[in-house]
């Protein structure tokens, strides 16, 4: 049983009527094991031993460097998204203790010192094969599922889809599962923190521009509409272009901010519109009367009740932001060789696309299976907070 305060929540509601909808569902679902694949992929694809045992040696666990230090050029991403998979399963095992200060306090505990093997830990080269290793009497090993790394040639390039290598391999011959799953990294990555700093900005200029009104709404209104006549994706190329230029090796820290930076235009447009409505409604004016201060109406009152819009705008936003990043990186602007990406390596089978089709297909496939998840999730909360509409085309 539910209690009435939670059944008269409007966001309990929106909740409900988005899980009745399943053409909204299957794609959360969806997006859900993509996310989980992206955070755990070192436990699926790795080149180093999840366990290993020798009789002089003991018990290892070879890949633990490389997961606190990876090898990478992007590694600030690496580190953030095996961070986070740590994090996941702490506060899943700390949900066993029933007292609510004291999983709180514990959780706080070990999120903080987990940050400390991130830190300390350095990445080391290292070349052994441990797919090829002669193995000494009485020792064994435990294998990923793919026992490859993202960078290693591993096979012939571009070979096709077989019983070692089960959706073939690249123009170099490494591993295409590998870097399709190590590609969903940088793909979530840039949709999800881009459209965070964009609808960040564009939220906090809208509810500002939309609350005080005035001359401040007139000047921001007047810069907005003045960044809109700039086509956003040849500013992109241009500042991507700018960043290469100088060698920024953190190439996707660049791709997200500058999606993020140049992104929150139509965030903002939204927002303030919503603020206005909102704003001529009889319980602001009450909470403006009875003197309540700014922060207190803006936070408390205004942005719950524009919550769900921005929500279905951050839907969209996401999708639209790896879909930005693909064509920046199949540009040859986005991210750099050799880090996996979906748009590159599209890239590396334009010249040839029938001879290397799975180089077409699969992140092709990745592709839709991101952009269309999200699509269709922001249409479900779109008929969730706006059950109307639904009822309406009915």
């Amino acid at each position: 049983m539910h209690s009435p305060a939670t059944n008269n929540n409007p966001m309990y509601a929106a909740w409900q009527r988005f899980r009745s909808d399943k053409l909204a569902m299957l794609p959360l679902i969806m997006l859900g094991i993509m996310l989980l694949i992206a955070l755990f992929a070192p436990l699926i694809a790795n080149p180093r031993p999840l366990l290993a045992y020798a009789p002089q040696q003991g018990l290892s666990m070879p890949f633990w460097r490389s997961f606190f230090a990876p090898e990478s050029t992007e590694y600030c991403i690496e580190q953030l998204f095996n961070y986070c998979s740590l994090a996941l399963l702490i506060c899943w095992v700390m949900r066993l203790i029933k007292r609510r200060f004291i999983r709180r306090i514990l959780t706080l505990l070990l999120l903080t010192a987990l940050i400390l093997p991130f830190a300390l830990t350095r990445p080391k080269l290292e070349r052994v094969d441990y797919r090829n290793a002669r193995m000494p009497a009485g020792a064994f090993q435990i294998m990923t599922l793919l026992p490859y790394g993202p960078f290693e040639q591993v096979g012939e390039p571009l070979s096709a889809p077989s019983a070692k290598h089960i959706l073939g391999c690249d123009e170099l011959g490494r591993d295409l599962a590998t870097r399709l799953i190590y590609g969903s990294r940088i793909s979530l990555a840039v949709g999800l923190l881009a459209t965070a700093i964009a609808m960040f900005i564009g939220v906090v200029i809208g509810v500002f521009a939309g609350y005080r009104g005035g001359w401040f709404d007139l000047m921001i209104m007047r810069f907005v509409e003045i960044l809109i006549c700039f086509p956003v994706f040849l500013l992109l190329l241009i500042i991507m272009a700018f960043f290469q230029e100088y060698k920024f090796e953190q190439s996707i820290l660049a791709v997200i901010a500058v999606i993020g930076l140049t992104g929150w235009i139509g965030m903002a447009q939204l927002t303030r519109g919503e603020v206005l409505k909102q704003r001529e409604m009889t319980y602001v004016k009450a909470a403006m009367a009875s003197g309540f201060p700014t922060w207190r109406i803006l936070f408390y009152h205004i942005l719950p009740n524009i919550l769900g819009t921005v929500m279905i705008t951050f839907s969209f936003g996401v999708a639209g932001a790896i879909l930005s990043e693909s064509s920046l990186s199949f540009l040859g602007f986005g991210v750099q060789a050799p880090t996996a990406s979906w748009g590159g390596m599209l890239r590396s089978a334009f010249n040839d696309p029938l001879s290397a089709w799975h180089m077409t297909l699969f992140p092709g496939l990745m592709l839709f299976w991101a952009v269309a998840g999200f699509n269709l999730a922001g249409e479900g909360l779109r008929k969730a907070f706006d059950p109307k509409t639904s009822t309406n085309k009915g």
